[in-house]
């Protein structure tokens, strides 16, 4: 089963770091990173700065398709008005279909402010242990949705 994860940290720059010590848990064979994407939001900025990981050990899986859509519902769509908001609301229904509700979006939107950043992560095979172990010292909140295999298949259909 996959596992999407939020890892919010204290820093614009603390997803980047999480990103490069979660590519080394990998190599060790510690976690299997099927796709990822950092959000940083820069005190002052009026919309955070967000980039998808390459050369992952994982095969890519969700893509820069769903990022888009999942970064658009959470910090985009209040500037796209009406319009866009009725799509919003069917790609939010899609979304609810593989796990990830109005809850999800709606409590990643209130932790993720300006002078944060967070490293967005869908994983299979993780040494919980090891893993948390890593980023004791940074201190990172972490918020989660697990995807049952069925929700993870969804997700290939729809992004893929």
């Amino acid at each position: 089963m996959a596992t999407l994860t939020v890892w919010k940290f204290d820093t614009p720059e603390g997803a980047s770091r999480a990103a490069e010590k979660l590519q080394g848990l990998a190599k060790e064979g510690l976690v299997n990173i099927e796709d990822a994407a950092t959000v940083s939001w820069e005190e002052g900025a009026s919309k955070p700065k967000t980039r998808q990981m390459h050369n992952l050990t994982g095969r890519g899986a969700l893509g820069g398709m769903f990022w888009g859509m999942l970064f658009g519902l959470i910090f985009l769509i209040p500037l796209f008005g009406m319009a866009v908001g009725a799509a919003a609301g069917a790609i939010a229904g899609s979304l609810r279909d593989v796990g990830i509700d109005d809850d999800f979006i709606k409590r990643t939107r209130d932790e993720i402010q300006p002078g944060t950043s967070a490293l967005f992560v869908l994983t299979t095979d993780v040494v919980v242990d090891k893993v948390r172990d890593a980023f004791a010292g940074d201190r990172p909140k972490l918020l989660h949705t697990n995807l049952s295999k069925e929700q993870e298949e969804h997700l290939h259909e729809v992004f893929v």
